[in-house]
């Protein structure tokens, strides 16, 4: 029994003095989506301000593919040490369902760290799609089947969650045309290949505002603010129809206690900051701040609800 006390006493200093000199080398941060989309974009804004506070760079490796699995398998497998995080989305919540076969479990190979921000979607479509608004897409689509498709960024993202979820609502059929990333997905809508995309607010406003392509409707229950002559999709013939993005930090399950508190001190205290906070409202996206526990409930949570969303919608990954 002494043997053993003295080992917990020695483990615990080991690990204090580890959290104390933790970060003393780079930092990777694993992006399990392509670059030039929101997660890539925060990512980057993150790290940046993580490098000033904590004195290490903190590194971005974009690891798109597989609907993030790809990236997010090689987070949980890295060792827990606190040199290897994970930016993640709901994305992430959506998989736990609708990938029956990942290779990780979320709330067995991971820890939640902190919460980033969370922004609305746009339904936007190409210029040479008839329909002006929601009501005049939903008449169309249901009077010719499949002949209209839409852009996501890869099963299970927030951009085809909230494209299954909109087909389940209003009733009509539209085809899925998964990408390895938002950023493809958002060119070939630009370009006319592809009709429609559900896009995070924060990255496609500016092009709404230049005429590339046109907004039928967002996804908040309230108009956003970056949009504000924007219909809601709510207010456009789908009652109570709402989808959003959020972005969070999470690490591989075991990175010491001490190391996660301290990352989300840092992360919280930048996401308060009224400037950063300020900036974020002008992009459309809200900043969330949580302590590690209160993270781990809000994953949770929104695992079982998208659970509920999948399977009474019969959604399935293509």
């Amino acid at each position: 029994m002494q043997r053993f006390f003295l080992w917990a006493a020695a483990a615990l200093a080991v690990t204090t003095v580890h959290a104390q000199s933790w970060p003393d080398r780079p930092v990777k941060i694993v992006v399990p989506f392509a670059a030039g989309g929101p997660a890539d974009n925060y990512a980057r804004f993150l790290a940046q301000r993580l490098q000033d506070t904590l004195g290490q760079p903190f590194v971005i490796d974009n690891k798109p593919g597989g609907g993030s699995v790809i990236g997010t398998d090689l987070v949980a497998k890295a060792p827990p040490d606190g040199y290897t995080l994970l930016l993640m989305s709901n994305t992430h919540t959506v998989n736990e369902t609708l990938l029956a076969n990942k290779p990780f479990v979320l709330t067995r190979d991971f820890v939640g760290i902190a919460p980033i921000n969370y922004s609305d979607l746009v339904l936007v479509a190409h210029p040479s799609v008839k329909a002006a608004n929601v009501r005049e897409l939903i008449a169309q689509a249901k009077s010719t089947p499949g002949k209209i498709n839409y852009a996501s960024s890869g099963p299970g993202t927030p951009y085809h969650m909230a494209g299954e979820l909109f087909k389940s609502m209003a009733g009509v059929y539209l085809v899925h045309i998964p990408y390895r990333g938002s950023s493809g997905a958002r060119t070939d809508v630009m370009g006319g290949q592809v009709d429609l995309m559900f896009d995070a607010v924060t990255t496609m406003a500016e092009v709404v505002k230049a005429g590339k392509v046109k907004a039928l409707a967002t996804t908040g229950l309230q108009r956003s603010a970056v949009l504000p002559e924007v219909p809601t999709v709510h207010e456009s013939g789908v009652p109570n129809y709402e989808a959003t993005i959020w972005l969070g930090l999470l690490a591989p399950k075991g990175t010491p206690r001490p190391v996660v508190d301290k990352l989300n001190e840092t992360v919280s205290r930048i996401a308060s900051q009224p400037e950063v906070q300020q900036q974020w409202s002008r992009q459309g996206a809200t900043a969330m701040v949580m302590n590690p526990a209160q993270f781990d409930k809000y994953i949770q949570d929104d695992i079982a609800k998208w659970a509920r969303v999948i399977r009474a919608a019969n959604i399935k990954a293509d």
